[in-house]
């Protein structure tokens, strides 16, 4: 009974049917890593770790947009959005490679701010973990000691054997 009741919370009731309700969420990562494969963001999703811990494990989740911001200023941010909010996201994440690259994204607020006014949607900083190497850095260079910086890395700081998994 316990499982039924689990799967029929991922179920809504719609002009009298069942439907099956899928989060869709896009995620843009940094123009310096294109080619990334998204492996640690698929990763986190599935263990529902750093910013994807917002997301309850029952909860059916689906990457329904992936691309760049289109390198610096971030050109793809003015279209990108459109094209995902149009493939049914309902959240976009700005990866946790903004973040973590050196220099971090001098235009992730203005990211954030730019999506979620223009096209009314939400935006999270953050998809997997800060790997340990990438925080160690960063502290030691003081990247990231700013109430801004505090606020972007809350999300995906997690503690230190989390981010030794994402080395």
């Amino acid at each position: 009974m316990i499982f039924l009741n689990t799967i029929l919370t991922r179920f809504f009731l719609c002009n009298n049917t069942f439907k099956l309700h899928v989060m869709k969420i896009g995620i843009i990562i940094c123009g310096r890593y294109k080619n990334c494969a998204g492996g640690k963001c698929f990763r986190a999703l599935a263990n529902r770790e750093g910013a994807f811990d917002r997301y309850a494990k029952n909860e059916i989740v689906d990457i329904a947009g992936y691309t760049s911001c289109g390198g610096c200023p971030g050109g793809n941010i003015e279209y990108a959005p459109e094209e995902m909010i149009k493939n049914g996201v309902e959240i976009i994440h700005l990866a946790t490679g903004l973040v973590v690259g050196y220099p971090p994204c001098p235009n992730i607020a203005h990211f954030k701010k730019f999506i979620e006014e223009k096209y009314k949607i939400p935006v999270v900083i953050g998809t997997h973990p800060i790997p340990q190497k990438y925080f160690l850095t960063h502290d030691k260079l003081g990247t990231w000691n700013s109430k801004k910086w505090e606020e972007f890395t809350k999300p995906t700081l997690g503690n230190e054997s989390l981010r030794k998994q994402y080395d």
